[in-house]
């Protein structure tokens, strides 16, 4: 499956809404992981994780409360992170908190602009408002765009 197609059906979208809800746990997971973990992390990057993690939280009950609301079946937890790991998988070997958490907000955020595009090219009807939809995921990139922009701003600070 992929996102580069445009939306066809409802266990389509809820599959595709089930794998932002992984990318927004991995982002949660990262994030609070790297502010527990890390000592020398500095007050402001420990604020932009936490924000970071608590924003991911919000993500993804939006993208569960969509995913309620479609007449679809879901699959499998184990299924989805594989499609994930296939095509948004982070590299493993950054060079620090900051490079690790851009990523994260990037891949986030491409995959949210990939899925809008597809659901805007699709002719499908789905059993949720297409507005609705569009209006959510359309806020859900841009806070990712923000989380890049703040990440990188704070990256140009200690550069």
């Amino acid at each position: 499956m992929s996102v580069q197609q445009p939306v066809a059906s409802d266990h389509q979208l809820a599959r595709l809404l089930q794998i932002g809800v992984v990318l927004e746990e991995v982002v949660e997971a990262r994030a609070g992981e790297h502010a527990r973990s890390m000592d020398s992390l500095d007050s402001e990057v420990v604020a932009l994780l936490d924000e970071a993690a608590s924003e991911s939280a919000e993500h993804r009950e939006r993208l569960e409360s969509l995913i309620d609301d479609l007449d679809a079946d879901t699959i499998p937890f184990e299924e989805i992170k594989e499609l994930v790991a296939a095509q948004y998988e982070a590299e493993s070997d950054f060079d620090g908190v900051l490079y690790d958490q851009l990523c994260n907000e990037e891949t986030a955020y491409k995959f949210y602009d990939d899925l809008i595009a597809a659901i805007e090219e699709s002719d499908a009807e789905f059993s949720v408002d297409r507005a609705d939809l569009l209006a959510t995921l359309t806020g859900i990139r841009e806070e990712e765009a923000d989380g890049v922009e703040k990440v990188t701003e704070l990256m140009e600070a200690d550069g």
